[in-house]
């Protein structure tokens, strides 16, 4: 008996009551619908760079995607109408965020029992004890940006600047989140991570959620990011799923940005690489995993590389490519395994803005029979598994197994 919980990053399934409190810019979210929105692009024929013709996701739809798409938000998402042979539904987020950690910790059974700090869209973006800070730890007279920005385009803009004189590109977004990009050659990969980590503090004790590194290579005109990223998270306030399944005596794994996120809470070892590393790294605990263990996943790029970019094409492949691996993973679960597909929140690539959407998300189970479990809360997962795997769970969340 074995427990997979794996985090699509971004794939929301639209419908979150309070849409109309989260915005992008001073658009509200209300309507926005990740799945149902690409899914109509690709009928549309409208998602044609690099796949072709209506999304093609034949396994998370006998799973019951297309149903929690319309359980969620009254909407259907064209090609995704099968009868679900999983057990499937939908889950509401109450934490106030739309961001990794709120959807995160909250999945693992802890909602975000604060309100995140937020930089406004100004620029300065930061105050000026903040700037202070950073310079201080750096070593640096100055930073570049100071505003909020998307990370490519910061490295865009400052990146030659960065080289010439060595200040770090320092950014926000709509998240509680301060990123810090650097080169890892002319400023050092190292140097980079040892700020990043020393200022962290500083930052968490404003109750901003992440202290991001954001490495990259090469030279003006066609700088890269590396795979390099590290995430420096405030540790959860208490006690989580990952801490309920070791304290039991269990084997806790963690593939992806899962131990950024909990700060290694409760964690025993951890895989990281590019999203096709990463599933090749659940395909092998899928196989080798212990009995009454946790394997908790999270694949980013679905958001990383194609939500935040608008990028509706990419989105459809990257979904379909994660389809046909799950083809691959799902008949090889032993007798007694559970595996759990969900999200933390939506990041329509159809909508205004770069940020990510408040939206509802799929609930989507292997091992556990056929049916609906209805509308449930993100803590209710958490609960779920830990009734699976026989482990006393805490918090609010209610089991829906």
């Amino acid at each position: 008996m074995r427990a997979f919980l794996v985090v699509m990053d971004s794939v929301g399934i639209g419908g979150a009551p309070d849409a109309d409190r989260f915005f992008n810019g001073d658009v509200p979210d209300t309507g926005a619908n990740t799945l149902a929105h690409i899914a109509r692009a690709c009928a549309r024929g409208e998602a044609e760079e690099g796949r072709s013709g209506p999304l093609h996701v034949p396994v998370l739809d006998g799973l019951g995607l297309g149903a929690a798409v319309r359980l969620a938000s009254g909407q259907s998402a064209p090609g995704l109408d099968a009868d679900p042979t999983g057990l499937w539904g939908a889950a509401t987020e109450v934490s106030p965020g739309k961001d990794t950690p709120s959807g995160h910790w909250e999945l693992a059974g802890l909602p975000v029992p604060w309100d995140w700090h937020y930089f406004p869209d100004a620029t300065p973006a930061f105050p000026d004890e903040v700037t202070r800070i950073t310079c201080d730890l750096a070593g640096t007279e100055g930073i570049l940006g100071n505003c909020h920005g998307s990370g490519t385009v910061m490295i865009d803009r400052f990146g030659a600047e960065h080289v010439q004189t060595g200040h770090p590109i320092c950014y926000t977004s709509a998240d509680s989140v301060f990123q810090i990009a650097a080169h890892e050659e002319h400023f050092g990969l190292d140097r980079l991570l040892t700020l990043c980590r020393d200022l962290a503090p500083h930052l968490h004790a404003m109750k901003v959620g992440r202290v991001i590194a954001r490495p990259f290579v090469g030279v003006p005109g066609s700088f890269q990011r590396t795979a390099n990223r590290r995430d420096y998270a405030i540790r959860p306030p208490a006690p989580v799923l990952t801490n309920w399944v070791q304290d039991a005596g269990r084997c806790v794994h963690a593939v992806g940005k899962i131990g950024d996120i909990f700060s290694m809470e409760g964690i025993d070892d951890l895989r990281k690489g590019t999203d096709a590393q990463l599933m090749r790294h659940l395909s092998d605990l899928v196989d080798a995993a212990p009995d009454g263990s946790l394997t908790f996943a999270n694949f980013v790029e679905f958001d990383s590389l194609y939500g935040h970019r608008r990028d509706v094409s990419g989105y459809a492949r990257a979904l379909e490519w994660f389809d046909a691996e799950l083809g691959q993973i799902v008949p090889r679960l032993r007798d007694g395994d559970l595996l759990c597909l969900t999200a933390d929140h939506g990041n329509d690539p159809t909508w205004t803005g770069t940020d990510h959407t408040r939206e509802r998300v799929p609930v989507l189970i292997a091992g556990r029979g056929t049916g609906t479990v209805g509308q449930v809360g993100f803590a209710d997962i958490a609960a779920s598994v830990a009734e699976h795997l026989g482990v006393p769970a805490q918090g609010p969340g209610k089991s829906f197994l």
